[in-house]
């Protein structure tokens, strides 16, 4: 009767225990390189900026477009006219006349500008053309922070895959020690040989715990740069990793360059300063305004006696006016946007050579990076190869525990070498595919 209550705890123990595992296993979520992309675009507060600038800029072209509407005022006065008093020429003599004391008057009048020098297409240009570089802006930031998220993201990635390395390792580590302890009992080696061993499985430990610590840090910013729960471990989506392909210099030159983000704002910008020179040039010329109006007012002053009556009229015509400051004033602010154009232009053709440069840059180090991977990876046959040779050397008493340890220590090594090596590929193809404007 006494064991019924205590194993209903312990039931309930378990339970509790497998419902927290499983609650905790829940916050593991794997994410893939473009879940990562999509959530930081998402929520990353300097993208949120470029978006604002593509809104204003697309505003701005709406209300240069207005310029292509008349203007149109409505007036309304109410007044209050005093007597009249008429004087002879010479004073002398005064006659006060009675005025309607009351009066207002009531007015419409449209203007519409109809050419000066094209000076509302070219602003409606230059705007449009403004949004235009706000949203090649806002891609480039797009790449930027993209590159700068997959930093991190393949970061964490090798730091996992370090802690897996070295947990591996651990047990190997363990497993020798414990023959080490049965070589020792039978008095096949020295207590030194024990100490030595467990000297290599405290190191080993004290550096997978400062890798899982760093694990937790890294995790802790990409959740806040993704916009997750910050309870969530991230876990790196393997498959995704390997989707890359070989690209040739050829190719990227070719077809990638020339549609390259910063390129285009470049270029984008000697249109702006071009369009800029023609509104200058626009001051130079006349002005003509069409207008047309109509007014409603009392009294009528035009008449004698004054009539307290409303007097109603239109009028339409144009107008033709002429800036002459414009003469001396308008020919510096031309030389000033040529100057303008010519340095845009010359920045237009330096972003080009330097995307050139980084490109073919970035492509040496892609390959760079496969061809270190190849090596690495047989550095790591031959590492592993060596340590099962001094293992058996060592269980057969054929060689020292210090040899054997460094055979570890060199299997280790070759490990991470080519576990980063290999998460190197994977950010080299991305760099490559960022520097050619095609991230």
């Amino acid at each position: 009767m006494k064991t019924k209550p205590i194993s209903y705890l312990f039931l309930i123990i378990c339970v509790s225990f497998s419902g927290a595992l499983f609650a905790q296993k829940n916050l593991e979520k794997k994410i893939t390189i473009a879940e990562l992309f999509s959530l930081t675009l998402e929520n990353n507060p300097t993208l949120s900026v470029s978006k604002a600038n593509v809104k204003i800029a697309e505003q701005d072209v709406k209300v240069a477009r207005n310029m292509q509407l008349p203007d149109l005022n409505i007036s309304a006065n109410v007044l209050y006219i005093g007597d009249a008093t008429i004087l002879d020429k010479d004073f002398s003599n005064a006659t006060k006349v009675d005025m309607p004391h009351f009066g207002n008057t009531y007015s419409l009048e449209a203007t519409q500008l109809i050419w000066k020098g094209n000076i509302v297409r070219n602003t409606i240009q230059i705007k449009s053309l403004q949004e235009d570089l706000a949203t090649l802006s806002y891609l480039s930031n797009e790449q930027n922070i993209k590159l700068l998220a997959l930093g991190y993201y393949l970061d964490l990635y090798k730091l996992q895959n370090q802690a897996s390395v070295y947990r591996e390792n651990i047990e190997l580590a363990e497993q020798r020690i414990r023959n080490i302890n049965r070589f020792y009992d039978q008095g096949m080696v020295t207590r030194n040989d024990v100490i030595r061993g467990e000297l290599q499985i405290s190191n080993l430990n004290l550096t997978l715990q400062v890798i899982e610590n760093n694990i937790q840090i890294l995790n802790k910013q990409l959740t806040v740069a993704m916009g997750l729960p910050q309870e969530t471990q991230i876990i790196a989506d393997d498959s995704a990793l390997r989707e890359h392909r070989e690209m040739s210099l050829l190719e990227i030159n070719q077809n990638d360059v020339q549609s390259h983000p910063s390129l285009l704002m470049a270029r984008k910008s000697v249109e702006i300063y071009e369009t800029s020179e023609k509104i200058t040039k626009s001051e130079r010329m006349p002005a003509l305004v069409a207008f047309a109006g109509n007014s409603l007012q009392r009294p009528i002053t035009t008449s004698s006696p004054v009539l307290d009556m409303y007097s109603n009229g239109w009028n339409v015509g144009l107008s033709l006016s002429y800036d002459i400051g414009s003469l001396y004033k308008t020919p510096k602010k031309i030389r000033l946007n040529k100057y303008e154009v010519e340095r845009a232009e010359a920045q237009a053709y330096e972003t080009e050579k330097m995307i050139g440069v980084a490109v073919n840059a970035a492509y040496i180090k892609y390959n760079e990076t496969i061809t270190q991977n190849k090596t690495l990876e047989k550095n790591r046959e031959l590492a592993d190869e060596n340590y099962r040779i001094m293992e058996s050397k060592y269980n057969n008493q054929l060689a020292i525990l210090l040899d054997m340890i460094d055979a570890s220590n060199a299997k280790l090594e070759a490990e991470l070498q080519y576990t980063n090596s290999d998460i190197n590929i994977i950010f080299a193809y991305y760099k490559l595919l960022k520097e050619s404007g095609k991230l």
